[in-house]
């Protein structure tokens, strides 16, 4: 069994081709949320030249929509949404910077190549475990999109956050 790997974003190109499919890491550090529509908004904007709402270079873009925060907490239920939905938008984000995704099951042929061309990895996070997710949160903030609810881009600072490698930049799958 191999160490569980730190990832501290901003990410490395070099640091990120080093992870295999299968490694477990614990993310600590600055973690953005976006889900479909803010996808669509964020490559929108590539497309027109505008100032993103977060610097992608080096980024982690974890696909969720947290439920709201009960009293005490900083967010409610934060579990992974099913990644395939963001695979029309993943490569545009990948090739202007994105280093990692967070998400759950499978990932298309196009983010395949995206992930091993720019050097970029998708980790899997455990579907149906959002509210043991959550306490890895220590703050959250909306920082773009506001409109959306809970799909808006959100800032999340995370602490030792759990996830696998499931895709690799040499083409490496957890999957079958």
């Amino acid at each position: 069994m191999s160490e569980t790997k730190k990832l501290q974003p901003p990410l490395t190109e070099h640091y990120v081709r080093s992870l295999r499919a299968g490694d477990e890491v614990l993310i600590t550090g600055v973690v953005y949320t976006a889900r479909d529509m803010a996808h669509k908004r964020l490559c929108q904007a590539i497309d027109a030249n505008q100032k993103l709402p977060f610097p992608l270079e080096g980024a982690i873009i974890y696909f969720v929509g947290p439920s709201p925060a009960r009293p005490g907490r900083v967010v409610g239920a934060a579990g992974p949404t099913t990644s395939a939905r963001m695979d029309d938008f993943s490569p545009k984000l990948i090739a202007h910077g994105l280093r990692a995704m967070i998400g759950k099951g499978y990932r298309g042929g196009k983010v395949r190549e995206a992930l091993k061309k720019c050097g970029a990895v998708h980790l899997a996070a455990i579907g149906g475990a959002g509210a043991l997710l959550s306490k890895y949160i220590i703050s959250a903030e909306v920082i773009a999109y506001e409109d959306l609810g809970t799909e808006a881009i959100r800032k999340l600072d995370v602490v030792d956050f759990p996830a696998v490698v499931a895709y690799d930049t040499h083409g490496n799958t957890v999957y079958k």
